[in-house]
């Protein structure tokens, strides 16, 4: 278990996706350039095989803004998007409506 305390240490923000780029060392990954309303971050995420590129520009997320940095195949990662997987494939978490990018998820 968890207790609320830790889990309120998490900053989860919404972010917009700016740039998709393949991987050059993983055929499961993208490298992906986020606006969080207050700069820019990278992130390194395991869901090349379940959207095309094209799909994820401009898309909002939900993200861990205050992650500590993790190098991922040799890319630094410096958050990580929030995501669902099933036997379908992964589902990334993102808002119902457009809110402004930087805001706090409760």
């Amino acid at each position: 278990m968890v207790a609320i305390e830790e889990f309120q240490k998490l900053e989860l923000i919404v972010a917009q996706i700016k740039d998709v780029q393949d991987h050059p060392q993983a055929d499961k990954l993208y490298v992906l350039r986020v606006d969080t309303g207050n700069g820019e971050r990278q992130l390194v995420a395991g869901i090349r095989r379940s959207y095309a590129k094209e799909t994820l520009l401009g898309k909002r997320i939900v993200m861990i803004n205050n992650l500590q940095p993790a190098v991922i195949r040799g890319v630094e990662s410096q958050g990580m998007l929030l995501a669902a997987s099933d036997a379908e494939g992964v589902c990334l978490i993102a808002p119902h409506r457009e809110v402004a990018l930087g805001s706090k998820v409760k």
